[in-house]
């Protein structure tokens, strides 16, 4: 029983007192408090039950004193006849300035953090001693809830306006010095970055296209010229290709050898001497690959947190990806399932900072038209891709429904939502052989 009692978890009831207490007699001092703490930072029951009579008088712009404070008590029933009146009391006679609240702050801060790490190291052990998890998995489960701990102990309050424009001015001579004038990473294809100002930070950027268009093809594109000039680490997740066919077009798109020689290693001198020469620049590139089809977010984030100098991260595609909760939601609707993984595909982009550029099927609503462009409406399985997304690119290309055309190797990326600005359409350049989009001015006779 001693041990028991001894082993209570991480408070400290005299700074729980002295922050309650510097709220009754300083009520300056009550907005600060109010910012940084929650009633679950408080361990002691009574403390908790006073500061929640608190923060509701707070919330409705109440007079807060020792009389209105007990009189809340009463209204929300947990006045104790003569003992809520003697705590308060002694709470004002304890703390005689509040003007080291601050630090009564973060004491009490750092004591609920320590009881929310003990809780989750608890629930991770309750996992393993239940034997219902893999190792694997309760490694992922582990590192998500801590990040979750870490996010929450690190989110951003108000801040005034001044420091932000110094951000921004930092920024616009940063854009200046550069002088292409691209505030995020090149996609590769001038015209694109001319359209969307590039692959910017903590955006979700929507490529889609039917099966067979090319978005695998171009996103490689993208993929490659930020892993090669951009200086940073690139990620690509594949849920549907393997990562020797990934390297295999790579590869192809590098050094201009038909994939079709590539696939079959009927090379001659010269392609051997090609493929030679990219595998010395590929391997220089800063390019990451995941062929795990089973990633949900969470895992998706997971690796990415562990990523130094993180620059791009690509997924291809967002239908076949797991939600991290689909074994206890198989009978929900798909549809909603797709709508939570857009949203915490928005949400993984702004925590890491980076461009998340991420491939979607269309629907076939498309072919039922005259003109096959596809639009925002057919954005397949979710309304809100469209809504959670920054950037939507489609990339159509009429010789995939008419083959007779005269602009075979004529593809467009349709830029159909645009947050940072305009929308509209640009021509690319397909060539086939080598699974691979340029920009139209450049001609398959170029290489």
């Amino acid at each position: 029983m001693d041990e028991l009692i001894s082993r209570q978890m991480p408070h400290s009831a005299e700074a729980e007192q002295a922050v309650l207490g510097s709220m009754l007699i300083n009520e300056q001092c009550i907005h600060q408090v109010m910012e940084a703490l929650k009633s679950e930072d408080f361990y002691l029951r009574q403390n908790r039950e006073l500061f929640e009579a608190i923060s509701s008088m707070y919330n409705f712009s109440e007079k807060i004193d020792p009389v209105t404070v007990l009189d809340k008590l009463k209204q929300l029933g947990t006045y104790q006849e003569g003992a809520s009146y003697d705590y308060i009391r002694q709470l004002m006679l304890i703390t005689p300035t509040a003007a080291n609240v601050g630090e009564y702050i973060s004491i009490v801060k750092d004591k609920s953090l320590l009881r929310q790490v003990a809780y989750t190291a608890g629930s991770i052990t309750d996992m393993i001693q239940e034997g219902t998890a893999t190792a694997q998995e309760a490694l992922e489960a582990a590192e998500q809830r801590i990040y979750n701990l870490r996010q929450g102990r690190g989110a951003q309050g108000l801040e005034p306006l001044p420091p932000i424009i110094k951000d921004v001015i930092d920024q616009l001579n940063e854009l200046s010095a550069s002088g292409n004038g691209l505030p995020g990473l090149s996609t590769g294809l001038s015209d694109i970055d001319r359209v969307i100002s590039g692959l910017n930070k903590s955006d979700l950027i929507i490529l889609a296209a039917r099966p067979g268009v090319g978005k695998t093809s171009i996103a490689l594109n993208m993929l490659l010229s930020a892993g090669k000039y951009s200086g940073k680490n690139v990620v690509f997740f594949s849920l549907e290709m393997s990562r020797v066919q990934l390297a295999m077009r790579l590869i192809a798109s590098e050094t201009y050898v038909d994939l079709k020689r590539l696939i079959t290693g009927r090379l001659n001198t010269e392609d051997w001497s090609k493929v030679a020469a990219a595998s010395v620049a590929l391997s220089q590139a800063k390019i990451y690959i995941d062929d795990n089809p089973m990633l949900s977010v969470a895992d998706m984030r997971a690796k990415c947190r562990r990523m130094d100098n993180l620059g791009l991260v690509v997924i291809d595609y967002l239908q076949l990806m797991t939600s991290a909760g689909d074994g206890a939601r198989r009978g929900e609707n798909r549809q909603q399932i797709v709508s939570d993984i857009s949203r915490a595909l928005k949400i993984m982009a702004k925590d890491l900072g980076v461009p998340v550029l991420c491939l979607s099927q269309l629907s076939r609503a498309s072919e039922g038209r005259s003109d096959k462009r596809p639009m925002l409406s057919d954005l397949r399985e979710s309304g809100a891709i469209e809504q959670d997304a920054d950037i939507v690119m489609f990339l159509h290309r009429e010789s995939y429904y008419n083959d007779d055309g005269d602009n075979h190797n004529l593809a467009e990326c349709i830029i159909a939502k645009n947050r940072h600005g305009e929308t509209g359409t640009v021509e690319l350049q397909w060539i086939p052989e080598f699974t691979t989009f340029t920009s139209v001015e450049r001609r398959y006779e170029d290489y």
